[in-house]
């Protein structure tokens, strides 16, 4: 049997980048169906309230697994099967999930289902590759928009399907659309060579060996943790001041909030081409600056809807931009490991966003959101101090390596213009 064709950049087309987009955004939404339901889930299975929190931890620990163990085979296998096998794996958990009778058996299914829909996660360097340099950061930003999307729109449409026709509905209505999924990429993803052929061992220990090869790649784990750890801390404190006084609003109305943060999601459609246009260091300090203020903002915002929903469009914006041009850039480093560059990126970040989480509920505690805010601001300027530091130097990609070659992509503005004339002459030099 004749061995995998690599497919041509030119195979990334708009079609198989808007299913991607509807894909990934199914994967990741599997983390946050039963979210806004736990007191449901819990009245129906005859369980305590208490017990139900642990349905989001029994998925976010899975999830975190997945990451870990199953995302770097992107680099090895061919993902026109792997990623449906997923799909079809995360489609039986969900089943499992609609059909589990007792707490015990929900909570094991809900681990699986996390370990199990880590789609997302391949799809996204898998659209970097077939995207080509000179489209990369345009691709990813639609792909990301749609995950983006998953997580906004996932509370709002479990709540509306539970109401009409329960919880389990909505874990069976996933599945559904996970086994259509698979069954679409499937017949969509062109035949793709692995990237690289080495030991399951090897392959994970090797994560860290690529991130430890790269100092751009470090400092920008660095700034995509914190981002997340920003975003978390602003989200979940936002949930107790609008439950709190002067708002006292109910879950249904809190959770409308989140639909000002598709403003973020009309950002990265737009975003990735500050990448592929060479300005990504500049967007990502601009970034920045915006979160900065939309946390004065939000400091001001105490008593204020107009001013939250401010807050939340800036920081939205901001820090899904930042996130954007963070992964983009983090493909540009390596043709040969980006699912593993991937892993490391969503491991920082679900690090970075678990601290942000923990630190909103002790911040609340002591200071309020007056505390929150501020400790906002310091995680921003801390951000800043880093890109500062890193733009001329260590958050520059110069070189982005294979198995075979070396191709140099300085992203420095007084370089750009030698790269454009190189690449009029040798067009494998492009720049990302």
């Amino acid at each position: 049997m004749a061995a995998p064709r690599m497919a041509p950049p030119s195979e990334m087309s708009c079609r198989l980048t808007f299913l991607f987009a509807v894909a990934a955004g199914a994967a990741i939404a599997n983390l946050y169906w039963a979210q806004p339901l736990l007191s449901f889930i819990a009245g129906d299975l005859r369980a305590a309230t208490a017990t139900a929190g642990w349905f989001v931890t029994a998925t976010q620990v899975g999830y975190a697994v997945g990451v870990l163990l199953l995302v770097p085979l992107g680099d090895v296998l061919d993902r026109r099967r792997f990623v449906p096998v997923m799909l079809l794996t995360s489609a039986a958990a969900l089943l499992l999930c609609a059909l589990a009778p007792s707490i015990g058996v929900l909570l094991l299914a809900l681990g699986v289902l996390g370990v199990t829909t880590i789609s997302g996660q391949v799809l996204t360097p898998l659209a970097g590759d077939l995207a080509g340099d000179a489209r990369r950061g345009r691709i990813v930003g639609v792909v990301g928009s749609g995950t983006l999307t998953g997580i906004l729109a996932s509370r709002t449409i479990s709540g509306f399907v539970a109401g009409a026709a329960g919880w389990r509905a909505i874990f069976a209505l996933a599945a559904v659309v996970a086994v259509l999924l698979a069954v679409l990429l499937y017949r969509a993803i062109p035949p793709l060579a692995p990237r690289a052929r080495m030991p399951y061992a090897q392959l994970i220990a090797s994560v860290g060996a690529v991130v430890m090869r790269e100092r751009a790649a470090r400092w920008t784990l660095v700034l995509a943790a914190t981002g997340f750890a920003a975003f978390s801390l602003f989200w979940t404190a936002l949930t107790f001041l609008l439950s709190g006084p002067p708002f006292r609003y109910p879950v249904a109305v809190i959770g409308s909030f989140g639909l000002a943060g598709l403003a973020g999601v009309l950002s990265g459609l737009h975003g990735g081409r500050l990448h592929d246009r060479g300005w990504s260091l500049p967007a990502t300090g601009a970034a920045w600056v915006l979160a900065l203020g939309a946390f004065v903002v939000a400091a001001f915002a105490g008593r204020s809807v107009v001013l939250i929903i401010i807050a939340i469009i800036m920081i939205d914006v901001a820090l899904q931009t930042q996130a954007l041009l963070n992964r983009a850039r983090l493909f540009a480093l390596s043709h040969d490991a980006r699912s593993r560059l991937n892993t490391a990126l969503a491991t920082g970040n679900f690090i970075g966003a678990a601290i942000g989480s923990a630190a909103a509920t002790m911040l609340w505690s002591a200071g309020g959101w007056t505390a929150v805010t501020i400790t906002g601001m310091a995680l921003c300027c801390f951000a800043l101090t880093v890109w500062t530091l890193g733009r001329r130097g260590p958050l520059v990609i110069r070189f982005a390596v294979t198995d075979r070659a070396v191709t140099d992509r300085s992203e420095n503005s007084l370089n750009r213009a030698k790269f454009a004339r190189n690449a009029r002459s040798t067009p494998e030099s492009n720049p990302p």
